[in-house]
């Protein structure tokens, strides 16, 4: 049973997109298990460059099937605008699955994600107000819309005024906003039901059936492992679980189906929205490095905050998700500094700690305790192996492997997808 995970180590933004991309080729099945359009991937596929918020990576891989699991939310207008620029592109997007068991992102749930950061002010959480965070609550408050209650009109029209009674008072009681009408979201929601259609079945029943016929499945998480609802740096973190345990919850596979646990890392650190970051610089290297990298979100267009390596939460992001492997993604962005500093414990209080301190307080007031590596000068875009890479830049990644606890079995050094230096295979 083939089947791997292929999540976030740091923040989100690592490169997963450019990792999945490479496998896709080779698997049956990519597999969105979590979060909605509030993630996106870049992948560059010859001189084309791809932005992609809630499709999976494989959708670009002709071979490939691509699928919206359960656990993923869902706004319906992102998606069908998303297709029709593929298809525009000439991209074949026929093969889409999606489960009727995820829930749809409604309108009332972007007003409401939208008006709540707003009334925060200084306390907002940084969200990206798309709705991703209400609709989860609606879930868990089982008043949520699945994909699969557009296709029943008495069923969707009771469901959305249950979600309605509660939210039209907290709309116009409390955010002096005006009531939303049960009828208009109907009519709205109703209008995607003929579109969907054609991609909406039992994507649980597919995959485990594609297992049992050693497929090869590739779960996507979107976001990282400290964006994590329960093991990420809370309050600011997403609002579902993009580590290895929600790739099972959020597809529907027992986790004795989980061959392999594939850990995006970035050789470097970034993060978007608020929110401790030990090693986020203020300086010239933090401006080159966003500079260099391209560091700006792929959906919410924001500048992402910069810092050197933090090899405390990549030894984290091992432990949490099992990781057998990491992906190190950006090398090339590292080029030309003469001294690297990465950061291999934190000094809390005045004592030295070495593992992610599991206190908000204490991790909010950790100062990074830095090794400096040396670096490199030489162009390594061209590199096809491992000895290729200067001796500098070899001796950075023998390095990150050794502080991060999993070995590191493939190198980015450049964005197209070719420029990727395999050092273990995958599969």
């Amino acid at each position: 049973m083939p089947a791997l995970v292929l999540l976030g180590a740091q923040w989100g933004d690592e490169g997963k997109g450019k990792a999945t991309d490479l496998l896709g080729g080779s698997v049956d099945y990519v597999v969105r298990y979590q979060g909605g359009n509030n993630a996106g991937h870049t992948v560059v596929v010859g001189d084309q460059k791809y932005a992609l918020h809630l499709l999976p990576s494989g959708i670009l891989s002709p071979g490939c099937t691509p699928v919206i699991g359960n656990g993923v939310v869902v706004d319906p207008s992102v998606l069908l605008s998303e297709l029709s620029g593929l298809n525009e592109r000439g991209v074949d997007t026929s093969k889409l699955l999606i489960s009727g068991n995820a829930h749809i992102i409604t309108p009332y749930n972007v007003t409401v994600d939208k008006v709540t950061e707003r009334f925060l002010g200084k306390r907002k959480i940084g969200t990206t107000g798309r709705g991703i965070g209400p609709t989860y609550a609606d879930k868990i408050n089982r008043v949520g819309i699945r994909v699969q209650d557009l296709y029943d009109e008495s069923i969707l029209t009771q469901k959305v005024e249950a979600a309605l009674d509660a939210k039209n008072q907290l709309l116009t009681k409390l955010y002096n906003r005006r009531a939303i009408a049960v009828d208009q979201v109907v009519e709205e929601l109703l209008d995607y039901a003929g579109k969907l259609a054609p991609y909406v079945t039992d994507t649980v029943l597919v995959l485990n059936q594609a297992l049992e016929e050693n497929k090869v499945v590739l779960f996507e998480g979107g976001q990282g492992t400290l964006l994590d609802i329960d093991h990420g740096t809370y309050p600011f973190v997403t609002s579902s679980n993009p580590t290895a345990g929600g790739a099972c919850t959020g597809a529907g596979v027992g986790p004795t189906k989980i061959s392999r646990v594939i850990g995006i890392l970035k050789a470097y650190t970034t993060r978007v929205g608020s929110g401790p970051f030990p090693t986020e610089l203020f300086d010239e290297d933090g401006d080159a490095l966003r500079r260099i990298g391209g560091e700006r979100g792929v959906t919410t267009g924001r500048d992402r905050r910069c810092g050197w390596f933090d090899a405390v939460i990549a030894r984290y992001a091992t432990r949490v998700n099992g990781l057998t492997d990491f992906f190190l993604t950006k090398l090339d962005v590292l080029t030309g500094w003469e001294q690297i500093p990465v950061c291999v414990a934190y000094e809390i209080d005045g004592k030295r700690v070495e593992e992610l301190p599991y206190s908000q307080s204490d991790f909010h007031h950790a100062k990074p305790v830095y090794e400096t590596l040396p670096g490199w000068s030489e162009d390594i875009t061209k590199a096809k192996s491992f000895s290729d890479l200067p001796k500098n830049a070899q001796a950075y990644v023998k390095a990150l492997e050794e502080m991060s606890g999993a070995p590191i079995s493939a190198i980015g050094v450049g964005p197209g997808r070719d420029e990727t230096i395999e050092i273990n295979s995958f599969l």
